[in-house]
């Protein structure tokens, strides 16, 4: 009997000991889950004794390349909240502050803690309730401020803007995304960053650095100052400034002559690839997003049926017309297709399709250089033909194509130049493979004779047909465009200091130099001549599906150590000598006088106030 008592007193004190064990075991684990794992409770505690506020630093400035400011900063204020701090007050007396209603305020709330919209949400974490609020709205709510437990005002800053240029090339700022949250732990719900033009290129380099303010808390939750005397709080860092390359003297009067109109402007420095100038027609005014109506004015761009959140001098593709027939003599004359001493015969257009593509009238027979002077369809058309369909120089059409388009992407067509702003298109240079299945392998020349003259499946932006200028000004070399000059404290990428060499040698662009300025002194260019400047010059004019051509330029300037590369495109502007060249020669009359010659002003002012729009658009 004395034996069973002892046996059971044993097993009840290996029970209890058992059971302190596992309910310690237990306590411990959710201490530490509590302590070390789980954020939520480390947020409680620290929330209870501490407000650490995030200090936002300066978002750098942007300066054109005579240093003139275009982008600063202002400031501004959102409202933000701590879900756990907040008790009963007045709603109607806040709604009332802040300019909103009583509905608004009890959606806000609901999305705030909505964590499928919020994944961010904790009771404990600042939250943002409302953005940017004004000068005058946030001195109505500081005064009152106190009264609503829980709220407290961000500073924050938001751009302002010296001029109405520039929009696209600028860029703006907008609320961060749930994509931009994952992919970049610098951000949460709420805050800021470039969405497009430079401020999305160069963010990491504008934003700068947070900082934190760590504030001390009494038992009442109130604010007793800063915690160890601001010890442990750590300044903001400011963004870094940036110089762009771009003159904006240069983008206003463009912007200006491209009013009412669709198409782009592109100036580019050849001996160094910094843009001077890019317009994207139709343009706006880059303030009005900024501020708590940006949402609304974004939207309304986005309906705009001329697209002008759409940045033509990247995205546009065109058929580059004859602007192309340059590339094309430089390939024949490379391949050996031609020399200078070849002539080919044009009886108002191409014989062997019964004169089509047709031409204008010119002397006949003629060699490259008049040819481009006089921009004869005819002579590039007999140049494919030569090239893709004699057989002594390629055993099939494929090859002698792609031999063509390799040429092509070495000069920058069909593919990205690899420009410092977001969203540049590749263009489009077909090779074999396309025609093999658009015309199951039977296909020569005259089934494509349409890309000798720039049409057909040639698609080039505003920036390569520019660029292409550019190369034949430095004479066989471009350096990769780029819109930022310098960067505070820190160097370019090396990509935009090396010279990118083309598959031509230097002497055929020296023809083809040549012949451009040909069409300038005689040719189809005479409109764009100015006193004492020798310009070369190709017009284009390239079919559309609908309505009327588009007018197209390109040239540069001077002849010898040029300075400066422009292409200008309106599109349904017509002939290219028509539209496209005295807009060009508004431009490089600006770029070289600094202001617009008196015999030149009636132009000005006739392109100021010319519409050439689409039909729909009128």
């Amino acid at each position: 009997m004395a034996t069973n008592v002892k046996y059971d007193l044993e097993r009840r004190r290996y029970i209890l000991s058992g059971t302190v064990l596992i309910v310690s075991f237990i306590f411990i684990t959710r201490l530490f889950y509590l302590q070390v794992i789980d954020n939520e409770y480390k947020m409680w505690a620290d929330s209870n004794a501490f407000l650490k506020k995030t200090l936002y630093p300066s978002r750098g400035m942007i300066y054109d390349r005579n240093g003139k400011l275009l982008v600063f900063n202002q400031p501004a204020y959102d409202v933000m909240l701590i879900m756990s701090e907040t008790k009963p007050f007045d709603t109607l007396d806040f709604c009332s502050s802040v300019r909103i209603t009583k509905v608004q305020f009890d959606k806000q709330i609901a999305e705030i803690k909505d964590k499928r919209q919020n994944p961010g949400y904790s009771a404990y974490v600042p939250q943002v309730f409302m953005k940017q609020l004004s000068a005058q709205d946030y001195g109505a709510l500081q005064e009152k401020l106190y009264k609503f437990p829980g709220f407290y005002i961000q500073n924050r800053t938001i751009r302002e803007y010296s001029y109405p240029n520039a929009a696209l090339l600028l860029g703006n700022i907008g609320e961060v995304s749930k994509q931009d949250i994952a992919g970049d732990n610098y951000y949460v719900q709420g805050e800021y960053s470039g969405r497009s033009g430079v401020e999305r290129s160069y963010e990491s380099t504008l934003r700068g650095e947070k900082g934190v303010e760590i504030l001390l808390r009494d038992a009442r939750g109130r604010i007793q100052g800063k915690y160890e005397n601001g010890n442990y709080d750590q300044p903001p860092v400011s963004g870094k400034n940036i110089k762009l390359s771009l003159n904006i003297d240069l983008q206003i009067l463009g912007e200006e002559l491209m009013s009412n109109k669709v198409g782009s402007i592109v100036m580019l420095e050849p001996a160094t690839g910094e843009i001077l100038c890019m317009v994207s027609a139709p343009s706006f005014d880059p303030g009005i997003l900024v501020g708590r109506q940006r949402g609304r004015n974004h939207a309304a761009l986005e309906a705009d049926p001329l697209k002008p959140l759409f940045d033509r001098s990247l995205m546009g593709t065109y058929p580059p017309g004859s602007t192309f027939k340059p590339a094309m003599g430089l390939i024949y004359l490379q391949e050996g297709v031609i020399t200078t001493e070849t002539h080919y015969s044009c009886i108002g257009g191409y014989p062997l399709l019964g004169a089509k593509p047709k031409c204008h009238g010119h002397p006949s027979p003629l060699s490259i250089i008049p040819a481009i002077a006089t921009s004869c369809n005819a002579f590039f058309c007999w140049g494919l033909h030569d090239m893709i369909d004699n057989r002594r120089r390629y055993s099939s059409a494929q090859e002698g194509l792609d031999v063509w388009r390799e040429h092509l992407r070495g000069m920058g067509y069909g593919r990205r130049l690899g420009i410092d702003l977001p969203g540049e298109k590749s263009g489009q240079i077909p090779n074999s493979k396309m025609y093999n299945r658009l015309y199951k392998n039977r296909w020569v020349s005259s089934t494509i004779i349409s890309v000798a003259i720039g049409q057909g499946e040639v698609l080039a932006t505003p920036i390569q047909m520019c660029n292409l200028a550019s190369t034949i000004a430095n004479r066989g070399y471009f350096y990769t465009p780029h819109i930022v000059r310098e960067i505070e404290g820190s160097t370019l990428d090396s990509i935009y200091m090396e010279k990118n060499y083309t598959s031509i040698d230097k002497q055929h662009y020296d023809i083809l130099a040549q012949g451009m300025r040909a069409a300038v002194t005689g040719g189809t260019c005479r409109g764009i001549a100015l006193p004492n400047i020798e310009i070369c010059g190709k017009t284009g004019t390239a079919q559309t599906p609908f309505g009327k051509d588009n007018s197209i330029f390109i040239g540069f300037a001077p002849y010898n150590n040029p300075k400066v590369a422009i292409a200008i495109l309106v599109e349904h502007g017509g002939f290219g000598a028509s539209v496209a060249v005295p807009i060009a020669k508004l431009m490089l009359d600006k770029y070289f006088n600094g202001e617009i010659s008196p015999e030149n002003k009636y132009l000005e002012n006739d392109f100021k106030n010319r519409v050439i729009l689409p039909r729909n658009a009128i």
